[in-house]
This record gives structure tokens, C-alpha cells and sequence, in this order.
């Protein structure tokens, strides 16, 4: 193919692509906070390729300069409106870490630089498109616009901010993946309906200048106003919000905003099967623009590229996590054929060495409805299908996914089908759990398997509506029991989260000793990052869990959360000051020591091989030894 072949394959994103292919206009105008990656693991070139399908003319402004109304002229005015996202991660999130210091790499841009976009991407474009275009039809979706969508907390400016909609004065937000909602808000629009006058499309959100616009059955959250000074209104605010995101049972809801309301319709539907399959056989190149080359391509395409997308949403409830605001509850799943297919085309890219990264999804072992009858009655309001105590009613068969696996791996050409998007051991101990550790350890694990515990003290797992320390040490020694039979030496690589809410230095403490007692040394340990939109945020600003109105811990300072990670990696030499006044203010001084249940040494005391360690460690082996004989 011919450097010139190559670059026709990829949607416009300059005046000269749209001139080689004979275009005077777009149709539409997608401006991303990503570099443009034509494959289906990112949202701008599922929504190009959508609208592509049905017959508009789409191009691409990928990380134009923000600084510059006319950098979003590049291409002209489009005919029928501009579609804004940050990209694939809140722009916030992508700029800044835990300890809100300014990353200096992103995956998503070329070369892995940072400061490609600027900080809340979403707004500043829209500001720029405004500038440049005026009135023109003006929609925001991806999980920035998405997580966003009403008054929320913002951990970087530690304040509660307006709906993303009222400061980027959009016409319309997408929430959700936004398939559907695109389709129908694009024929509307070529229809010669006013942007403004949309307002009937599930999935997105409006805004209506009287309370009497909005119609039938609805919820009302309270006021911007309300929860800009009150974290109980702004806690009851995020309950019934929460409580509404399902497409089949819930309701429409709506949140003043000074004079104005903020409406959001109902979540799009789920896509069915045939659906979801038709979007992932849209013809992406699968690769980074061109363009890139020179600064070495885009870092993010390397993960996903050789990856199957199997199904969309997760029913885990994870309270740290987004997924249930954006995705849903309601399991989507692809066929096997369309998976079969896609993994045929893997096969005959170049660079594919025979190795399938993942087959998966936000988990990779929900391939189905958490139970029968969720797509006639929607998922049940106020409980969890999994959360940190499994539903009676959960289908736990996985056979479906097995013979996935099956399948896939035994396609000419596929060496080894590796599961790395993460599986919730807790749904698979609810099942037969041996047969599919049997497989999975056999075939498609290779050292290591990662998986996600979290913490281990009771009272953080429940509110992280994770399961607790039970669950995976009644895993692990199954995962050790099928790798022994099999023959195989392969570990677990569990991940653990330091200052979610409810975890202090006790809490800390206890998930230390765990440690030691498993002999677990992590390497990587998280810090709770309080994104938009989820209900572990919630909690960490207003220190009420909103579901159960009970008062929630919270580690604020930056010098409490440096001595809950210093615990996690208390083996680290450079942590040793630091958990020695993790633990007095603990009251734990008894872990400082030499014995070998210490966690660290007294001060003074020289690290390893010393006399006095010895003398310590014989004199608790002649005590134990003196115990045996008794």
C-alpha cells in the first residue's frame, strides 16, 4: 500500500484529504482531545465511523491549538455541527496525578508527550468553536462530558463545579457510548431541526429555561446552589441520581442551575448483540494516523491493538469506578462469530506475532446479563448483582466465555489468548471455579495473573462494594491448587488502593500485616484518585456515604495519604521514617521491632544481618519450638 493509499484510509483531517476526496464541506466536524487512532478501542473513531456508515461526510481535528479560533477552521465551517470530546480519559485525570502534580507523558498523544490538550479539554474547545463558528450546532459527549453531566466535585480544584453542559454552553451532551444518540441527534439535525429543540433523545442531556419543559415522570436533584453549599444536599443529590441510571426503570431527572435546568432523558438503551457486532465491523485501519510516524506513533494504540472487545458494561459495582454512569449495568455482548472475525483480521495485520492480548471488556468474565429478565425490567434499584456481597439470583455459568477462549485460540495463526482486562474472582467463586481456573491457568495465562482486591479490611472493601479478604485467599489457594496440578509456577499479581474513604491508618495497617503475613511485596500501589461522577467521590467530598447516610472517614492530607502507601510498601528502605510514624500514630508500636512479625526496625537500629535481629528471630524460634513441644 502506498504511503498515499494509506493515508485515504483514515477520515480527513486536513483540507487537502477532504479535496482528494472530492469534498466541499463536512457534514460533521469531530474534535478530539486524543490523536486520532482509527480503531474501535476509541471513541472518536467510533462516532466518525458511525456517521460514516450512515452516509455523512465526518472529519477528524485531533488536539487542534486550543489557543486559536482559527486552528478549528482547519477544515471549514461543517454543514450540520461539531462533536467535542476530551477523549478516551477526563482531561483532568490525564494532566494530573493523585498528588495533583502535572504528568509529564501521555499515552494518548504522539510521542507520548504531555500537553498536547489543556486542562478541561471539553470547555476549552467549545469556548474555541464558539469564537470561531458562532451558533453552530454544538454537541459534547466521552467520559469527560459524560461523568460531568450535573453539578459534581472536582478534586483538582477541590470545589463543586456546574454540569459540563452550562460551562461549555453546549446544545446537547452524550452520555454514555453514544451510538444510538448520535444516529438519531444527526438525522434530526438534517432534517433541519434546531439543536436547541432536540430534546427527545435518550442518552443525552438538555438544558430548559423553565421547569414546566420537562414532562412525564421525573426526579428532581437538588440545586446546583443547594449543593454548592451543602455536602448533604450534595450527597442526597448524588443518591437519586445514582438510583436512575437504567434505561428500562428509571426516570428523568433534572437540576436547577440558577434560572435554568439541567435535563437528563434516559439512558440509551442497550445495544443488542447484532448491533454491537455492526459497530466493531466498521472499517477502521486499526493503527494511528500517519501523520505521527515521525514522533513515534501514539503509545495507547500498542495495548489495544492485538485486543478483542468481547462485551461492553459490568455489573461489579465497584464504587470507585465509573463504569455504571457510563456503560451501565445491563451486560452487552458480541457474538462469537463477530469476535472470530475480528480475530481473523488480527491475525493478517502486520506485526502480529501471534498472540491475542486479551479477550475482555471493563471485566473480562461478564459476558451476559447478570440474570434473567434485565432487559424487560432493568437492574434492580438499590441493589448490587455483585458488589461486596453476591446477589442470590447471579448467573455464574461461564461456559459461554470458555468456549470463546476455545474458539479464538484455536484459529490458525493464533499462538496464545492471553485474559488481561481483569477477571472478578469473587463472581467466579460464586460458580464452579476450578474448571475455569483449570483453562484459564493452562492456556491463557502466562507468569501472572493480575487481579484486583483492593484492600482487605472489611469496613473499606464493603464501602468499595468489594468483596473482603475471605474471598481472595479462598481464591489464591485455588489458583495455587490447579497451577500445582498442572505443573506450572504462576503467581498472582493482586493490586491494592491506599486513602479510598474509610481506609485510615488502622485500616492501613491491617492491609499491612496481610502483606507480611502473604508474603505480598507491591510493587505499584494506587492512591484513590476522586474522579468525577462515581460514588466513592461522593463519599470522599462529603464524607457521607450517599446510599446509607452513614458518616465515612476520609484521609484529606497529603502527608496522611504519603504514610498509608508507605505501609503498603513498608519493605521499601526510603519508607522506613515513614512507617515508623504511620504506626505510632496507630498506636502499633508494637510492629516496630526486630521480631519477625515487625513491619520496621527501632530507630538506630542498622537494616539486615544484624546481631540483634538474630538474637531476636532464635529467640522466638526456641519459643515456638518450647509451644510445639507443650
Amino acid at each position: 500500500m502506498s504511503k498515499a493509499t494509506a493515508r485515504e484510509a483514515f477520515l480527513p483531517v486536513c483540507r487537502q484529504d477532504m479535496e482528494i476526496r472530492g469534498w466541499g464541506e463536512l457534514d460533521f466536524l469531530v474534535v478530539s482531545g486524543d490523536a486520532y487512532v482509527d480503531h474501535p478501542s476509541f471513541g472518536h473513531a467510533i462516532i466518525a465511523r458511525v456517521l460514516e456508515r450512515e452516509g455523512y461526510r465526518v472529519g477528524i481535528l485531533a488536539q487542534p491549538d486550543y489557543r486559536s479560533p482559527e486552528a478549528f477552521l482547519a477544515m471549514g465551517r461543517p454543514r450540520l455541527g461539531v462533536l467535542v470530546s476530551a477523549g478516551n480519559l477526563d482531561s483532568m485525570l490525564n494532566t494530573f496525578t493523585a498528588a495533583k502534580k502535572r504528568r509529564h507523558t501521555d499515552s494518548y498523544s504522539p510521542g507520548n508527550r504531555a500537553g498536547r490538550r489543556p486542562e478541561r479539554a471539553t470547555i476549552a474547545y467549545c469556548n474555541r468553536i464558539r469564537q470561531a463558528m458562532g451558533n453552530i450546532p454544538l454537541v459534547i459527549g466521552g467520559i469527560e462530558a459524560s461523568l460531568r453531566r450535573f453539578a459534581h466535585y472536582d478534586y483538582w480544584d477541590d470545589a463543586v463545579r456546574r454540569s459540563i453542559l452550562v460551562d461549555s454552553g453546549a446544545d446537547l451532551l452524550v452520555f454514555g457510548m453514544g451510538e444510538l444518540q448520535i444516529v438519531e441527534i444527526a438525522r434530526q439535525l438534517d432534517l433541519g431541526i434546531r439543536s436547541g429543540d432536540i430534546r427527545d433523545v435518550s442518552g443525552t442531556c438538555w438544558m430548559a429555561s423553565e421547569r414546566d419543559e420537562v414532562w412525564g415522570e421525573s426526579v428532581e436533584l437538588p440545586s446546583f446552589e443547594s449543593v454548592l453549599t451543602s455536602k448533604e444536599a450534595f450527597s442526597e443529590a448524588f443518591r437519586l441520581f445514582y438510583l436512575e441510571q437504567d434505561p428500562i426503570r428509571g426516570k428523568t431527572i433534572l437540576q436547577a442551575h440558577g434560572p435554568r435546568w439541567v435535563v437528563q432523558n434516559l439512558p440509551a438503551r442497550p445495544l443488542t448483540t447484532p448491533e454491537l457486532d455492526s459497530i466493531y465491523d466498521l472499517p477502521y485501519v486499526r493503527a494511528a494516523h500517519p501523520d505521527y510516524a515521525p514522533e513515534g506513533g501514539v503509545p495507547a494504540i500498542q495495548e489495544v491493538q492485538f485486543s478483542l472487545v468481547s462485551h461492553r458494561g459490568c455489573f461489579g459495582a465497584c464504587s470507585f469506578c465509573a463504569i455504571t454512569s457510563h456503560q451501565g449495568r445491563i451486560i452487552q455482548p458480541r457474538s462469537k462469530a463477530s469476535l472470530l472475525k475480528e480475530a481473523v483480521l488480527l491475525t493478517k495485520m502486520p506485526g502480529f506475532k501471534g498472540y491475542i492480548h486479551d479477550v475482555g471488556g471493563p471485566t473480562a468474565n461478564f459476558r451476559h446479563p447478570s440474570c434473567e429478565g434485565q432487559l424487560q425490567r432493568g437492574t434492580c434499584r438499590g441493589r448490587d448483582c455483585l458488589g461486596s456481597k453476591a446477589c442470590p439470583k447471579l448467573d455464574t455459568d461461564h461456559s459461554d466465555y470458555l468456549d470463546l477462549l476455545r474458539a479464538i485460540r484455536a484459529l490458525p495463526g493464533v499462538k496464545k489468548v492471553f485474559v488481561r482486562s481483569g477477571i472478578r474472582y469473587d463472581y467466579l467463586l460464586d460458580g464452579e471455579v476450578e474448571p475455569f481456573l483449570t483453562e484459564l491457568c493452562e492456556h491463557h495465562v502466562s507468569g501472572q495473573l493480575k487481579i484486583a482486591p483492593e484492600h482487605v479490611s472489611r469496613k473499606v472493601t464493603d464501602l468499595m462494594s468489594k468483596s473482603g479478604k475471605e474471598a481472595y485467599l479462598e481464591f489464591a489457594e485455588a489458583y495455587r491448587r490447579v497451577n500445582l496440578r498442572l505443573g506450572k509456577e504462576q503467581y498472582l499479581v493482586p493490586y491494592f488502593m491506599s486513602s479510598h474513604p474509610g481506609a485510615g491508618l488502622r485500616e492501613a495497617v491491617e492491609l499491612a500485616e496481610f502483606l507480611r503475613d502473604t508474603g505480598l511485596h507491591p510493587e505499584q500501589v494506587q492512591d484513590f484518585i476522586p474522579t468525577p461522577g462515581t460514588l466513592s467521590t461522593c463519599m470522599y467530598y462529603t464524607g457521607i456515604h450517599p446510599l446509607t447516610g452513614e458518616k465515612v472517614f476520609v484521609a484529606r492530607s497529603a502527608h496522611e495519604k504519603r504514610l498509608q502507601r508507605a505501609l503498603l510498601q513498608y519493605r521499601d528502605p526510603k519508607n522506613v521514617d515513614l512507617v515508623r510514624e504511620a504506626l505510632e500514630r496507630a498506636g502499633r508500636q508494637d510492629l516496630v521491632g526486630l521480631g519477625s512479625r515487625c513491619l520496621v526496625r527501632p530507630r538506630g537500629v542498622s537494616p539486615g544481618g544484624s546481631v540483634a535481629r538474630n538474637r531476636v528471630r532464635q529467640k522466638e524460634k526456641r519459643e515456638r519450638d518450647d509451644r510445639k513441644k507443650r
